[in-house]
């Protein structure tokens, strides 16, 4: 059981890599706090949650405002005590219409609403539980980036920036904290089925999934449970000596 008795705040929870995450830890001993705007996607989370004989609390927060997400992280100390592991798996590509767009197909709306959805909960939710984190002298903040963020993947300039963002906000953090025993990792997925994802991917044509396919070495898109695998090792004592990198989990694709 690696995280008996940890307190794990997963932001993005009810869906996709947050929820294979969710699955993961609380099966293996930690007291969840599921974060999410979708009351009923929580619902059935905890439901499953509590099925398996974990412990979860779940919290309905917009994580992209800086009230409620200082409020949330009060919240989990006052309640729990500690916050021992942070995931930050709120982002996506698919918050525009065209997640594929060309930079000069970009309006400034699309590239802001880009750059806020993946930068500003990641921001936020961190410097609102790493400051609890350094006080006791452990944490562990595991953020969600992207292959994209390597500028080479098919998907828009606003969603590749914010990717890249995401690296090196996890590298500056990690040189901040690691003083302090806290620890800042993240992963770079490639294509992965996640529910919003999977309905995209049923709508291309058998030539165009082809192709996809045949640009991944392993042969096959991941499941959210392949990120949230690499996920739990970096949130474990196992990468206690692993801090400021990003893992790339794309099945060998470049």
């Amino acid at each position: 059981m690696r995280f008996q008795d940890k307190i794990a705040v997963i932001t993005g929870a009810a869906d996709g890599i947050g929820r294979a995450t969710s699955r993961i830890l609380a099966s293996e001993g930690a007291h969840l706090v599921a974060v999410d705007i979708n009351p009923a996607a929580l619902a059935a989370l905890a439901e499953e949650i509590e099925t398996i004989g974990g412990n979860v609390t779940t919290m309905e927060v917009n994580v992209l405002d800086s009230q409620q997400a200082e409020s949330m992280a009060d919240s989990v100390v006052n309640r729990l005590g500690r916050i021992d592991i942070l995931v930050n798996a709120v982002g996506g590509s698919t918050i525009i219409p065209n997640s594929r767009a060309i930079v000069d197909d970009l309006t400034l709306e699309e590239w802001d609403n880009v750059i806020e959805f993946n930068l500003r909960g990641t921001f936020l939710c961190t410097n609102a539980v790493i400051k609890r984190m350094k006080q006791k002298g452990a944490g562990k903040i595991i953020n969600l980036s992207s292959v994209a963020g390597h500028g080479t993947s098919n998907t828009s300039s606003a969603y590749a920036t914010a990717k890249a963002g995401i690296m090196a906000f996890t590298k500056k953090v990690a040189v901040e904290a690691g003083p302090f025993g806290v620890t800042c990792n993240a992963i770079a997925p490639g294509m992965t089925l996640s529910d919003r994802i999977a309905r995209g991917w049923e709508q291309r044509s058998e030539e165009e999934k082809r192709r996809s396919i045949e640009s991944i070495p392993l042969g096959r898109p991941a499941e959210p449970e392949d990120q949230a695998k690499v996920i739990a090792f970096l949130a474990s004592s196992d990468a206690d000596y692993v801090t400021g990198v990003t893992i790339d989990v794309n099945g060998g694709q470049y």
